[in-house]
């Protein structure tokens, strides 16, 4: 059997039904009580009953939580195989150590929730924006945002696969940047309909308030690798991994790193650990030899455990 590796997805993979798919799996099910009676939030109901609870940010990143460590413990029922490194897209982060066993669920839930509100809180509404730019290569990227910020803050913030970059700074900036990356080529430039502009300086109030909630938190040395968002480098000590998640508040996403350091350990199979298929799209596009399955259902488990077995 080859080495494989788990993707743990972030915020904007939540969709109400997202779950069908273990609908009638117990774990997946006790998973979601679990967590219910750990913030007094019915989770089952947000993601299965048309609601738009689940698109806040204070519901949402819970919520991607819970989906991502469901599907790990239907994963750990189904198959025996662990994968031998992790990572997660930012939220996604979090659900990778807590399927590593370096941060335990139950602190982790009013971790990602009190994360969620500091973020929120970090920019007033209608002051930041994100967009996602398609079609330029980085340097243009970066180039694009030193020019548009005009004294504001604009940067880039996920390099999500090669040519999808998302920016992320004040509004008007970001608009600016939009034009600019327009006139400079880029194929499209998007508004992502986002509450707040993660991932670039504006979130450096959260990441202070965070730092001080961490330093109350108890994370162990992982027992699978975690590579973090911030700077592709899995650490065994908890101060660390700490500092790595504060770090990755006001810092970009190096998505396209993080495969390709997967990839160049040899690497080639990984599963998406959790709602949707963005990641197994991404992953596809980084490195058109590694294979990702989305871990939807339990007929995709089966797909995927069978797919390693035989590699």
């Amino acid at each position: 059997m080859n080495k494989f590796t788990f993707f743990f997805p972030g915020q904007g993979s939540q969709s109400v039904g997202m779950m069908a798919g273990f609908a009638d799996t117990k774990i997946v099910r006790d998973t979601f009580v679990e967590a219910s009676d750990i913030l007094g939030l019915d989770f089952w109901a947000m993601a299965t009953e048309e609601n738009e609870r689940i698109n806040e940010t204070t519901h949402t990143q819970p919520i991607m939580l819970v989906a991502g460590m469901a599907t790990w413990r239907a994963w750990q029922a189904h198959s025996p195989a662990k994968p031998s490194l992790l990572a997660g897209h930012s939220l996604g982060e979090y659900t990778a150590l807590v399927a590593a066993g370096a941060l335990s669920f139950a602190d982790s839930l009013p971790l990602v929730r009190y994360r969620a509100e500091v973020m929120q809180n970090a920019v007033p509404a209608g002051v930041g924006a994100m967009a996602a730019l398609l079609g330029l290569d980085d340097a243009t990227v970066l180039a694009v945002c030193a020019e548009a910020a005009q004294g504001q803050v604009l940067q880039p913030v996920n390099y999500n696969s090669i040519g999808q970059v998302v920016i992320a700074g004040n509004k008007e900036a970001v608009e600016r940047g939009m034009a600019l990356a327009k006139e400079k080529g880029a194929k499209r430039a998007v508004a992502l309909p986002v509450s707040v502009p993660s991932h670039c300086a504006l979130m450096q109030p959260a990441a202070i308030k965070l730092a001080d909630y961490l330093s109350h938190v108890s994370i162990q040395a992982p027992q699978i690798p975690v590579l973090h968002n911030a700077d592709v480098l899995a650490y065994q000590d908890g101060d660390k991994i700490k500092d790595a998640l504060v770090r990755q508040l006001h810092s970009p996403v190096r998505w396209v790193e993080t495969v390709q350091a997967m990839h160049a350990q040899g690497i080639l199979h990984g599963a998406e650990c959790g709602p949707g298929k963005v990641l197994a799209g991404l992953t596809k596009r980084i490195a058109a030899d590694f294979s990702c399955t989305a871990l939807t259902s339990n007929d995709a488990m089966q797909e995927f455990s069978t797919l390693i077995a035989a590699a």
